[in-house]
């Protein structure tokens, strides 16, 4: 079903939509060498929306959501939830939903494009007491269980078997509980955190995750009538109410675009203002690109990223929230390839995320990877070369890279990054960029 090309979408707004139809076969041409300067708005945050759209399956009156970005996953969520009943209309970065009959099937051939969709797991269960939901698909970054989301769900109250791919839940209303998580689990605490909202009593969340999107996703749920209180620590209290009224939310901005915009910054030896820019979100970020010699502030208009002096190496160890994002690995690798000395990355969290790796190498970079470490050696300069996205956030590293090499540099595959950067061709051209989306 997902074959083809992207449909492209005019709405009644003039605004171009990108569908979820199918893989595209369009790739970036970039020609490298040219320092970025110039301020680019930072979108709204996909790893936010994502979630405060599932959960708007639990509400019984209309909302909007907005500050929702322009994305592939966004608009196979949306998709998603118009086939389980719940209407969203999408228009100029606003959300609009019309509760509805709901249903409880979610199927193949739209969840397994997207990691996202079992967040839908638990706002049904809730809603309606049903769920038939298809084993999730996503970027091929390694093993990602659902296991902490339904031993959790199971505690509550739900019972689950697996058949022909799918996860079918059934419970009556669920019941609020004590959870600990064997480990912190982003989709695991958003699933039980929207579900805890309309349980019967309290649930206590513990080992939860911290990211600052969950701490998003529980304010969504504030607005709408939620009790929750911990959230943004690793103890979450919700007490669950018996509906989830309207309103208006926007969603916070995204940090891992904010990244690697500074890190375009420093790779290209430019200076670029950040608009929008969630800067408190990014420190253990901002603090390992300080370590590499670039300059992150916040002035009044933004934060300012540059790099004023050679780049030096460092070294960096991925973690949940507040340590170093993994999402964030592959943009800085593809600095280090540019920073003089050696720099060694340690993966903790995904075991198959150096994909980007061979890819790099293809343009001039010295990286050795054994097991979950990768050691970089800097090298002078990089050539551009063909190369092949295989994720989301290794596209964003090539594209990084092309920014600095010498000569073209063409990324493949790159409905990846479609995923999780709203026309980044846009914005990266807007600073100077010389860079364009064609057909193969």
């Amino acid at each position: 079903m997902l074959q083809g090309t992207f449909d492209k979408e005019q709405r009644s707004s003039g605004q171009t939509i990108i569908s979820c139809s199918g893989e595209d076969m369009d790739k970036l041409v970039i020609e490298g060498g040219v320092p970025l300067t110039g301020g680019i708005d930072i979108s709204g945050s996909k790893n936010a929306a994502l979630p405060i759209l599932f959960a708007c399956i639990l509400l019984s009156k209309p909302f909007t959501v907005t500050n929702v970005p322009n994305l592939r996953d966004i608009h196979t969520t949306i998709k998603l939830l118009n086939m389980l009943g719940c209407t969203c209309t999408y228009s100029e970065h606003c959300v609009q939903v019309e509760p509805g009959d709901l249903l409880p099937e979610a199927p193949y051939d739209l969840v397994r494009t997207m990691r996202a969709s079992v967040l839908c797991l638990g706002p049904l269960l809730a809603r309606i007491g049903r769920a038939r939901v298809a084993l999730p698909g996503g970027c091929a970054i390694g093993a990602r269980p659902v296991d902490q989301h339904l031993k959790g769900l199971e505690l509550m109250g739900a019972s689950f078997q697996l058949e022909e791919g799918y996860i079918i839940g059934r419970c009556r209303r669920l019941k609020g509980t004590h959870i600990t998580f064997d480990m912190p689990t982003v989709g695991g605490t958003e699933n039980l955190l929207m579900a805890a909202s309309l349980a019967e009593g309290e649930t206590v969340l513990k080992n939860a995750a911290r990211e600052p999107e969950i701490v998003d996703l529980a304010n969504f749920l504030r607005t709408c009538g939620a009790k929750i209180e911990g959230h943004g620590t690793s103890v979450i209290h919700i007490q669950g109410v018996t509906s989830l009224s309207d309103g208006q939310y926007a969603v916070m901005p995204d940090r891992i675009e904010a990244g690697t915009f500074m890190v375009a910054a420093g790779i290209t030896g430019g200076e670029l203002l950040l608009h929008n820019c969630p800067f408190q979100e990014l420190e253990s970020v901002v603090r390992k690109l300080n370590s590499m010699g670039m300059e992150i502030n916040e002035t009044p208009e933004g934060v300012l990223a540059r790099c004023a002096v050679p780049l030096r190496g460092t070294d960096v160890k991925t973690q949940p929230y507040p340590g170093f994002p993994t999402d964030m690995q592959a943009q800085i690798m593809a600095l280090m390839c540019l920073a003089d000395g050696a720099s060694v990355v340690e993966e903790s969290i995904f075991e198959n995320r150096f994909m980007h790796v061979l890819e790099l190498m293809r343009m001039g970079a010295q990286i050795k990877v054994s097991g979950h470490t990768a050691m970089v050696r800097g090298v002078q300069k990089l050539t551009g070369a063909p190369v092949m996205a295989s994720d989301l956030r290794a596209s964003a590293s090539l594209v990084l890279a092309g920014l600095a090499a010498q000569g073209v540099t063409e990324v493949r595959r790159i409905y990846h990054l479609d995923r999780g950067y709203e026309h980044i061709e846009h914005k990266l051209t807007a600073v100077g960029a010389r860079i364009q989306r064609v057909q193969e």
